[in-house]
């Protein structure tokens, strides 16, 4: 994000916006930046709240970007997905979210099929919640794990109990919610490689359809409440590594599928299913069956992927409440993709979602020449083992899956390549 420029706003998002074909579906995005308590090690913009009242006028101001949005385009734009983030999206009271959910229905052209997926903050889930998911026909949640350790979860200032879990677990199935993801994360303060397993062992006994598992990022210098970890107490890179090879070992042996880079899917999910198919996506939500070109952004910060490039609204909720209540789009910024940034695009996609890619016959599609883009960093990642590459054919192998995001660098052109 680092390349995105102011000069890229309002106007050039509405426009954007009015150049969409009208028959190709989007998904939306929708983000809450709300939590009751701070987590320590999170990474995404978020306020903390005991009160409803600041969660009802973002909400007011949320609902009216959504009405400014679908007045750019001639007739309702067709959608195959929904992502609600945060934050925690569900402390919203369940009556505001099911108005949400009307006035994106009646905006929106909603496919039979559509997907609509929410994140869960099982500390604060309720009955009331559940019901209101299952009216709106919500049929994918995303519950934060993290870690079961509770050593781990005093040193991250995020308590949660298995039974908290469970029980949340058990609400959304009894409601129709029956697709459920876990967050796992491994490289936490005073994380070990048996509580690792023993968390990815108590994760599986609840049967969710996938686990993501993401590496901690310790970046106290951007976000504030990370100065609060212990930086003593965080693993080094190689204990790292062992974490997140001890917790892929422990799914796999429970009979998930490694999906790309850090998800794990059970074999009828359909992640699984667009990896053995050659279907899988990955975009700025992670990996993804949705084919959808398209990423609709709404709210605070959220980010979108249109034709042309990319748009990020206000980052923060005040300046955001500023331009929507005065009747203008909240975009702040963005970037507007060259050609070379499309076939480096694809290239980086079939690597995080295949561990390969044919570089010359996807230049051949973009016309472009792939010695320009084949690079002695490849040569590099090759000598320690990491990949093979024939002719411009690369093929991560299976014991350098952990390095695949440096793989995927080397066709980066905004990255620095360190080797590994």
């Amino acid at each position: 994000m680092q390349e995105f420029s102011s000069a890229i706003g309002a106007k050039a998002c509405e426009e954007w916006l009015r150049n969409l074909p009208p028959d190709d579906a989007v998904s939306l995005y929708l983000h809450v930046p709300f939590c009751r308590s701070m987590c320590w090690y999170c990474g995404f913009p978020t306020s903390i709240t005991r009160q409803d009242a600041l969660i009802l006028n973002y909400l007011a101001m949320l609902h009216e970007e959504i009405r400014l949005v679908a007045g750019q385009v001639p007739q309702a734009l067709p959608v195959s997905d929904v992502h609600f983030g945060g934050g925690s999206p569900t402390i919203m009271p369940p009556a505001e979210f099911l108005s949400l959910m009307e006035l994106l229905r009646g905006r929106f052209a909603f496919r039979k099929a559509a997907t609509v997926a929410i994140e869960v903050d099982p500390r604060t889930f309720t009955r009331e919640m559940a019901e209101a998911l299952e009216v709106a026909g919500v049929c994918r949640a995303s519950v934060g794990v993290q870690s079961f350790d509770p050593i781990v979860q005093k040193a991250i200032n995020r308590a949660q109990s298995e039974t908290q879990v469970m029980a949340a677990v058990k609400n959304l199935r009894l409601h129709g919610v029956s697709r459920i993801n876990f967050d796992l994360m491994f490289g936490l303060p005073h994380q070990t490689l048996q509580s690792c397993v023993q968390s990815a062992m108590l994760a599986v006994a609840m049967r969710p359809d996938r686990l993501a598992v993401f590496g901690y990022a310790h970046v106290p210098s951007y976000r504030k409440n990370q100065r609060l970890i212990e930086k003593a107490a965080l693993p080094d890179i190689t204990a790292r590594a062992e974490q997140a090879s001890v917790i892929a070992d422990t799914l796999v042996a429970a009979g998930y599928l490694q999906i790309g880079l850090d998800h794990f899917a059970l074999p009828d999910d359909e992640l699984a299913l667009a990896q053995k198919t050659g279907r899988l996506r990955r975009n700025s939500l992670g990996y993804s069956a949705d084919t959808c070109q398209t990423v609709i952004g709404l709210g605070a910060s959220a980010i979108g992927r249109l034709g042309e490039g990319y748009v990020q609204n206000e980052l923060t909720q005040s300046a955001y409440n500023r331009h929507i209540a005065s009747g203008r789009l909240a975009t702040s910024r963005g970037y507007r993709l060259s050609g070379e940034d499309g076939v480096r695009a694809a290239i980086i996609e079939h690597l995080m979602c295949n561990l390969e890619a044919d570089v010359p016959a996807i230049c051949t599609v973009h016309g472009f020449d792939s010695i320009d883009l084949l690079s002695e960093h490849l040569d590099t990642l090759a000598e320690h083992g990491i990949l093979d590459i024939d002719n411009g054919f690369i093929r991560v192998r299976q014991e350098g899956r952990f390095a695949l995001r440096a793989v995927a660098a080397a066709f980066d052109a905004y990255l620095d390549r360190s080797p590994l």
